[in-house]
């Protein structure tokens, strides 16, 4: 970035707390609100971050990130003439963002307005943290798929300056295998891109140093916990779990504003590179620890001279050197254990083995209990439940992800777990934040939709005439427990007898899409109201009384009677014979003479 605080600062007078105080001047009007984390979900009242939320627990590990504030003028590029320079501190590269990280951004925010409409996410807050985390990937320097070229890296987490992350990734993605470091132009710890990476352009695999993937995944990391982006509450709580610091809130909302004023798109590898972190010194440079002045004993027979390298003595005659002493080292004031620390244990306080079908809700919700050594409850703690395995399951909201705060029984209660449509088992897996300790694992298993009940929603006898077609459609209603079973999956066959539940050969029949006849239907699945109907049914020439058998998942089953035959012809009535043309001449008649 070419407009630095170097541009409007004297240079070598930058620091973080200067940095902190131009931000809040440039942001006095937008008061951020409070994190407040309660039993179950986060919810803002007041202007600061959480104090205790723990490194770990946010995306990028509280990490380091660039202080450089925007442009003082417009974000559009100011229209240019043949005699007019850009102002100082103005240029269309500082102002606009590179072409693939702004794409990638808008397809995110396009995405989630899809997925989480709710969360309400402008392209914008993504672009606003891109360019305090990396600077917009370092100037847009990525290839044509949205990899950076060459990995952004943070600084090891190991306590020295930032918070202390062990290594949770094997140097999988960071290449530490001690401390871990935050990853890529979003800037995520690995422990957090394991359950909030995503894969946003569509090559199947989620990288954290890849803009299209990094950028998604930082809108689902922003949109949980139902936070809404177009309320300062839940904008403010977003942007604090990112990186919990009011200096970066500030700092992010500033860019947001920016933004929102107008962007333009520049070419990849031509923006900017920001030059201010947040952990700089006012020199530039790391700041050493303050080294003591050694004292320097008085030499005999020097007198007081008022300069500190003498020492007055009781006998003006003579001078004895004085002893130096030792300072008293004070008692380090001990620190009290958090409620984290006091943990020894977490305890099962809810099911251990769940079940649900497919789309439904789980019951109960899933309860961990954290406990010292004795056996006691410990309130205060945050319980981190992540869900392993090959099903679709989420909490509610859509993550597979939820920190919890235990209450004053030491129990954290997590989200209602919601089913997916894929089936199986997977486990729901309780872990205490900030501690090492083994974790309580819960079973689970999601069931394929079911009906125990199938029944015609007509009576209506199902005829037909050889070759013929039925003038009716079979119409059936699945019930489970006495409630319509909705998508449940059902089969269709038309089978050769009660006894013989194989496909017949001969008799009725469906038609293919290629009109040919086929005389099994599979993939078939009830509607939201439990309705299935069937598809028209043809005769061939072979009459008699046939079975259509239709089944379901759970079991229920129903066979429905077809008949084919001939149609019936009404006899013609014989004529009838007059009594006079049978019997002859009246026996009164009179001859004529």
């Amino acid at each position: 970035m070419t407009a630095h605080f170097g541009s409007r600062l004297r240079k070598g007078a930058v620091t973080t707390t200067v940095a902190a105080l131009a931000v809040a001047a440039l942001t006095a009007s937008q008061a951020p609100d409070v994190l407040v984390e309660e039993q179950g979900r986060p919810t803002t009242t007041g202007a600061q971050p959480t104090p205790d939320l723990p490194a770990d627990d946010t995306a990028t590990g509280n990490s380091r990130y660039y202080t450089d504030l925007p442009p003082l003028k417009s974000p559009n590029p100011a229209p240019t003439t043949g005699t007019t320079p850009p102002a100082a501190g103005q240029t269309a590269g500082e102002a606009g963002v590179p072409a693939t990280v702004l794409d990638a951004y808008k397809k995110a925010a396009a995405e989630l307005a899809r997925s989480k409409p709710g969360c309400n996410m402008p392209w914008e807050l993504l672009a606003a943290i891109g360019q305090v985390e990396s600077g917009q990937a370092r100037g847009g320097k990525v290839d044509a798929n949205g990899t950076t070229i060459g990995k952004i890296l943070g600084p090891k987490l190991n306590g020295n300056g930032f918070a202390h992350i062990q290594d949770t990734d094997h140097g999988a993605y960071d290449g530490d295998t001690t401390v871990d470091r935050a990853v890529g132009p979003m800037q995520f710890i690995p422990s957090t891109w394991a359950w909030a990476g995503r894969d946003g352009n569509g090559d199947g695999v989620e990288d954290p140093n890849n803009i299209y993937d990094a950028a998604l995944a930082a809108g689902h990391y922003l949109c949980r916990n139902d936070w809404n982006m177009a309320t300062d509450g839940g904008l403010h709580s977003a942007i604090l779990s990112y990186n919990n610091s009011t200096e970066y809130l500030n700092l992010v909302l500033t860019w947001l504003d920016y933004y929102r004023k107008g962007a333009h798109e520049i070419p990849d590898g031509t923006g900017p590179v920001p030059s201010h972190p947040s952990d700089e010194t006012p020199s530039g440079g790391s700041t050493p620890p303050a080294k003591p002045s050694p004292s320097t004993p008085a030499r005999p027979g020097t007198p007081p001279n008022g300069n500190g390298n003498g020492s007055a003595s009781p006998n003006p005659g003579t001078s004895t050197p004085q002893k130096p002493t030792t300072p008293a080292t004070p008692s380090p004031t001990p620190t009290p254990p958090t409620p984290t620390d006091t943990v020894d244990h977490l305890e099962n306080a809810g099911p251990a083995k769940l079940s649900a079908t497919a789309g439904d809700a789980f019951t109960p919700r899933i309860s961990t209990r954290a406990e010292t050594a004795s056996g006691s409850p410990v309130a205060k703690v945050r319980i981190r439940f992540t869900i392993a395995g090959d099903t679709d399951t989420t909490f509610a909201g859509g993550e597979t992800v939820a920190t919890v705060i235990t209450n004053s029984a030491g129990v954290a209660v997590a989200p209602v777990l919601q089913a997916g449509e894929k089936t199986g088992a997977f486990t729901v897996r309780a872990t205490v934040v900030g501690r090492t300790l083994p974790g309580v694992s819960y079973a689970a298993t999601v069931t394929a939709r079911a009906a125990d009940t199938l029944t015609r929603t007509g009576d209506t006898a199902l005829t037909c005439t050889p070759g013929g077609e039925f003038a009716d459609q079979v119409e059936v209603k699945a019930t489970y427990k006495g409630a319509a079973a909705d998508r449940v999956a059902a089969t269709a066959t038309l089978i050769k007898s009660a006894d013989d539940p194989t496909a017949n050969d001969k008799g009725p029949y469906f038609k293919d899409a290629d009109g040919k006849p086929v005389r099994t239907l599979t993939a078939l699945e009830t509607d939201a109201n439990g309705l299935l109907k069937l598809p028209k049914l043809y005769a061939d020439d072979t009459t008699g009384t046939f079975l259509l058998r239709i089944t379901t998942t759970g079991g229920a089953t129903l066979t429905v009677e077809l008949t084919v035959a001939a149609a019936q012809t009404s006899p013609s009535p014989t004529p009838s014979t007059s009594p006079t043309e049978s019997a002859g001449p009246s026996p009164s008649a009179t001859p004529s003479a």
